[in-house]
C-alpha cells in the first residue's frame, strides 16, 4: 500500500531545522548536500552546500526535506509538500495523473538519478504532490 509523507522545504536551515527534529524525535537522519550530487555541476556555487534532500527516519516516522524551494522563494503554506511513496509504477503513474487533472503537472513523472520514478504537481486545490515509487522495488 503507498504511503504518505511530509516533505518540507526551507530556504537554507533544513541542516538546522532536521537536526532540531532528530534532537526531539530520534532516528536516523540522512543528509545529500547539492555539491555531492550529479546536480551539482548544474548549479550555482553558492548552492553547493545546500541540502538537495534528507530524511528522519524513526520506526513508521518518517519526515524529507530539503533546501530547494522555488524561484518565488517560500511563501507561508508552500512549504509543506505530500509525498506519496508508491509500491508500483502503475500506481505512481495513476495517482500522478488523478491529482494533476485540473491542477499543475509542474515535473511530469520520469526516471531519476537516485533510481525512482518520480513526479511534482500542484493539485486543483493548491496542494503540493509528490510521487516517488522507487524503481528497484519491481
Amino acid at each position: 500500500m503507498a504511503q504518505i509523507t511530509a516533505y518540507l522545504t526551507f530556504n537554507g536551515n533544513c541542516r538546522e531545522a532536521m537536526t532540531f527534529y532528530q534532537e526531539c524525535l530520534g532516528g536516523e537522519l540522512v543528509f545529500q548536500t547539492v555539491g555531492s550530487s550529479p546536480m551539482a555541476d548544474q548549479m550555482p556555487p553558492q548552492m553547493k552546500g545546500s541540502i538537495l534532500h534528507s530524511s528522519l527516519h524513526h520506526g513508521a516516522l518518517v519526515i524529507m526535506a530539503s533546501d530547494m524551494c522555488s524561484d518565488k522563494g517560500l511563501i507561508k503554506g508552500t512549504n509543506v509538500t505530500l509525498c506519496i511513496n508508491s509500491t508500483s509504477e502503475e500506481e505512481a503513474r495513476n495517482f500522478y495523473a488523478l491529482l494533476s487533472a485540473g491542477g499543475d503537472a509542474t515535473h511530469p513523472m520520469q526516471p531519476t538519478f537516485w533510481g525512482a520514478l518520480f513526479g511534482d504537481l500542484t493539485d486543483q486545490f493548491g496542494t503540493q504532490w509528490m510521487i516517488n515509487f522507487e524503481t528497484n522495488q519491481q
